[in-house]
């Protein structure tokens, strides 16, 4: 899956832009701002509710991250996930792993897709994640992957065309195909059809964030005797 780039169309492919550091660039998409990442709508979702983290500082790839974010990591990682099963579908959560990237900047796709059919005993997979740190070593060690997480499982994908597009054609397209897309839509397509969709996921993330607001500071009420 060929992510879309945020990059200007007269950006050269191996120059020093990156989208993801001109911060200016992705103003509009910025839902929620912490010290170390930004939770952003992605410019040209697949769905309504396809959401990015990105790390602030510039790190090729999760495998490049280092441990010291993990915790604010996992801390983002809950939040969406409660975002998205509250107003739409359980998350899957997708990196590139800088295999197919169009932005080489760590980020990570946020998919209501819902529950998924990976058949395990395939074992397309190389790894199974249990931490953060199975990234960094698989980084370290191998170098490029491909990442998918859903539920309680996470997985690292050598890379390898072939099946990267068993995933994308036999299991993406099928979660996409459920919000009612039939065919894959190309990035451009799909920036163009998103203005309503990024619309509409920030109108609900606004919601969301409100409500937690609301729950975490109820008002005091007194009781007159």
């Amino acid at each position: 899956m060929q992510n879309g780039s945020y990059s200007p169309i007269d950006a050269e492919p191996n120059s020093s832009y990156c989208a993801f550091c001109q911060h200016s660039d992705i103003a509009r998409y910025v839902l929620k701002e912490t010290p170390n990442f930004l939770i952003v709508t992605d410019h040209a979702p697949l769905v309504e509710g396809h959401l990015l983290i990105i790390p602030r500082r510039h790190y090729t790839c999760y495998g490049d991250v280092p441990a010291e974010l993990d915790a604010e990591l996992f801390v983002l990682k809950q939040e969406v996930q409660k975002f998205l099963a509250q107003y739409y579908a359980p998350v899957v959560f997708w990196e590139h792993g800088i295999f197919r990237q169009t932005v080489f900047h760590a980020h990570l796709h946020c998919f209501p897709f819902g529950t998924i059919e990976y058949d395990h005993v395939q074992n397309l997979h190389g790894a199974v994640v249990h931490t953060q740190e199975d990234i960094r070593t698989w980084y370290a060690r191998c170098g490029q992957y491909f990442y998918m997480e859903q539920a309680d499982t996470a997985f690292l994908f050598v890379p390898d065309t072939d099946r990267y597009l068993q995933i994308i054609k036999g299991i993406f397209a099928q979660a996409v195909a459920r919000s009612g897309y039939t065919g894959w839509r190309s990035p451009q397509l799909r920036q163009v059809e998103g203005i309503p969709l990024i619309e509409a996921t920030a109108a609900r993330w606004r919601a969301f964030r409100h409500r937690r607001r609301q729950d975490h500071n109820p008002r005091r009420t007194t009781t007159c005797t």
